[in-house]
């Protein structure tokens, strides 16, 4: 037992050391109270093989102790003093976790504010940063309600749910991204995105005819605001039938769908748990056939009021009722469907006061899931369950497409199958400043594809507001606005000509670094690494950087933004992490849009501004821009392929390393030495099949104070740049200084008041 003393414990103790296991990997260990609960743990639905909980390797660093007290299983962890808590999925409030208590329990939260707990999705995983900047990440692997992850006592983790569950540890590891490649080894990585889904996308409560869609995507198109997808909520069902279509407002779907195509977009449509109950209605006769329903606690179908009325919920527990739901998915999506919204999948029941169905209710659940159970031990992975059953119905569809859904309940590990979002929020400050720490939360407990309702989904918008809150959305990884019926228009060209501009601004930004992005999702999906992080991934031993909530990296790109009504970024005082970080824009430095920094050491690829992902063609100019670190020396990546399908785990794509490097070089000339220095731009690695096009290669190396000298070759030879003369960079610095300021000095105010509504809303 690596030195574990197994014999301090039994099946029958109320406290002591846990007993350990090494498993999965070095550094990783699971923890139970005793052999004989290790023995009856039921199976993990966070873990992609339950096996894996089960493999053998060495020795850990911090031990949990446990006390079983009325039925609960008490997990502590104590940790050095000077430890710094993150994690715990998606929840309000702060970024660091430290001094706060959290419940897991997946509940429908309109409106919800910072205190409110808990929110839609449950992820029983604390992330944990010494002082030393090392990372330790703990999971308490139980699908039941945690009452508590209490992380009130300085330095101390603690779980408490239903008893038995093991408890397994990651670390600690060098840095949190290893404990988080750790964690993925575990719960498996982020599905692979159509490339499509990380463009900007239009939704609101609702789009209520195909009328209406049309008139919205024709709009993004004659303004020149780019824009890849258009959302339908549920009002485009019958009677709110899912896998129906109204027929007066949406009567031909897929001429919708091909209408849509022709103008560059996909079609989203929402589907939810809640079944109508109605004879007649053809899922709930399949259904009722297949006798597919989650039961109440006397065996007959359990029935709640959702939108339709009183509805029955399917049991997705079941592989018949998955398999079921996924034959329904594979024949809505011949209707043009090209994305999936799973919504109210807590599962949300309305008229109660629990929000939810009884805990007493049956699941009759597959033996690898834990078999049959009551509707607590399930209940926080309802929404996971129904998101892999539609992942699966849509790959049934086409297996040469790739999958897209979103949805709104989750577990850790759902994002094997589905996107997120942050529920619905509110349109406020606070709201829009807590939407980068709940984005970053979920990256760093395992789900790297959120965003929240940009502009806020409850009550209305500022001009200002919600200028500002897409300057910083159209730098998430999911891009969405999205809005209530209750409030006035929420497309970027409903508040004014200036909020308009800074939209369509801020949407320019994301297209350009569609290329970047995508390459981090490719990471993400093959090394489970987050796309965005907390600044302090940059420097885990600044301890100062541990609260900064108003910026996040992006790989090495650094996105700072203001979430302070009356300072705009032109006011904000930066705190940059050690090291080399130079400030750039696209000519379009505004207060409303944050400031981006690339850090010393790197490159990112760039694309043209298209007006939706399918624009870009593989011979579009490249740009690289260079950020040289203190020894002049910089590296970047790029993954290219189809941007749809599989072909990508067969070797069908490129993916590029690119290297650049400043020599000395002397030149001889009348009897003199002159000394000169050179950028060398190369490609030092590829891999894939693809092969590279003729392309034109432009590539950006920065100076500092926004300055940057330009050079342009071709894609896969060498790039050569000419470094100015100090002097020189110093006369370029401070013109580029100049310009910067006079620009953000130029621009009108963008009001902050509700009253005022574009006059050419759509």
């Amino acid at each position: 037992m690596s030195g574990n003393e197994e014999n301090t414990v039994n099946s029958d103790a109320k406290s002591g050391k846990m007993f350990f296991e090494p498993i999965l990997e070095d550094g990783v260990f699971r923890f139970d109270c005793s052999s004989i609960d290790r023995a009856a743990a039921y199976p993990s639905l966070s873990f992609i093989n339950t096996k894996l909980r089960d493999t053998l390797f060495n020795v850990p660093s911090y031990i949990p102790t446990f006390e079983c007290n009325s039925g609960n299983q008490i997990v502590k962890l104590e940790l050095p003093k000077g430890t710094s808590f993150y994690g715990t999925g998606e929840v309000s409030g702060p970024l660091e976790r430290t001094g706060k208590k959290i419940e897991t329990w997946n509940t429908d939260s309109y409106a919800y504010g910072p205190e409110t707990m808990p929110l839609y999705q449950s992820h029983p995983w604390v992330l944990a940063i010494l002082p030393n900047g090392e990372a330790i990440g703990v999971l308490a692997d139980t699908t039941k309600r945690c009452e508590q992850i209490d992380l009130t006592t300085v330095s101390i983790i603690q779980f408490t749910a239903s008893a038995s569950y093991p408890v397994i540890t990651f670390g600690p590891f060098a840095s949190p991204t290893a404990v988080l490649q750790s964690l993925s080894h575990a719960i498996g990585t982020v599905f692979m995105p159509p490339k499509w889904a990380l463009g900007y996308q239009q939704c609101r409560w609702s789009y209520d005819s195909a009328q209406k869609v049309m008139e919205i995507a024709k709009t993004f198109r004659e303004k020149g605001i780019p824009c890849d997808v258009i959302w339908m909520d549920i009002d485009y069902m019958d009677g709110y039938r899912c896998f129906t279509f109204h027929q007066g407002r949406f009567p031909n779907p897929q001429s919708l769908a091909n209408d849509l195509h022709n103008l560059g977009f996909k079609a989203t449509w929402m589907l939810d748990p809640g079944i109508k109950c109605d004879e007649g209605y053809f899922v709930y006769d399949s259904g009722s056939e297949s006798d597919v329903w989650v039961q109440s606690a006397d065996g007959t179908p359990f029935t709640g009021e959702v939108w339709p009325g009183l509805c029955v919920f399917p049991d997705f527990t079941q592989s018949k009722a998955r398999s079921w739901w996924a034959g329904l998915v594979k024949d809505f999506i011949s209707n043009g469907v090209d994305g999936i919204w799973n919504d109210m999948n807590e599962p949300a029941v309305q008229n109660v006061q629990s929000k939810t169905m009884p805990e007493s209710n049956i699941h009759r659940g597959d033996d690898e899931l834990g078999g049959h159970q009551e509707h607590s031990h399930y209940h926080n992975v309802y929404g996971m369950l129904m998101a892999r059953s539609t992942f699966e119905g849509m790959k049934l569809a086409n297996e040469n497409k790739r999958t897209f859904v979103l949805t709104r309940a989750g577990f850790i590990g759902s994002q094997r199958y589905a996107a997120t979002w942050t529920g619905d929020n509110v349109s406020n400050w606070l709201h829009l400043h807590m939407s980068i720490s709940m984005v970053l939360q979920l990256g760093i407990s395992g789900q790297p594809f959120s965003g929240p309702d940009i502009g806020g989904f409850a009550e209305d918008a500022t001009p200002r507001l919600f200028a500002r809150w897409m300057g910083i959305g159209a730098m998430f990884p999911f891009s969405r606005g999205h809005s209530s019926k209750e409030t006035k228009d929420h497309e970027p060209w409903s508040f004014g000509k200036e909020c308009e501009e800074v939209c369509r601004l801020a949407l320019k930004r994301r297209y350009r670094l569609i290329p970047h992005l995508y390459t981090l999702f490719y990471t993400a999906h093959t090394m489970g690494t987050p796309v965005a992080t907390p600044t302090f991934f940059a420097d885990t031993k600044d301890t100062s950087l541990r609260t900064l909530e108003n910026a996040f990296l992006l790989g090495p790109l650094l996105v700072y933004a203001s979430t302070i009504p009356d300072q705009g970024t032109d006011k904000l005082q930066y705190h940059l992490p050690k090291g080399i970080w130079l400030r750039f824009d696209f000519d379009d430095s505004h207060p409303d849009l944050p400031t981006l920094y690339l850090q010393g050491g790197f490159i990112i690829p760039l694309g043209p501004p298209h007006q939706h992902v399918d624009e870009a063609k593989f011979s579009d100019d490249l740009t690289l821009i260079v950020a040289l670190d203190e020894n002049g020396k910089a590296k970047g990546t790029l993954f290219e392929d189809a941007g749809d399908g599989y072909e990508f785990t067969k070797g069908g794509y490129l993916l590029t390393h690119y290297v650049a490097e400043r020599h000395s070089i002397v030149i001889k000339v009348c009897e003199r030495e002159l000394q000169f220095s050179i950028v060398t731009v190369r490609v030092s690695e590829t891999k894939g099949y693809w092969k590279r096009p003729k392309r034109r290669l432009h590539v950006q190396l920065l100076l500092g104070g926004g300055a940057k000298i330009d050079s342009w070759g071709i894609d896969g030879e060498d790039v050569i740049i000419a470094v100015p003369s100090d002097f020189e960079i110093s006369e370029l610095v401070s013109v580029s200084e100049k310009l910067y300021k006079t620009r953000l000095e130029s621009y009108k105010q963008i009001p902050d008041v509700k009253e005022v509504q574009g006059p050419d809303g759509a």
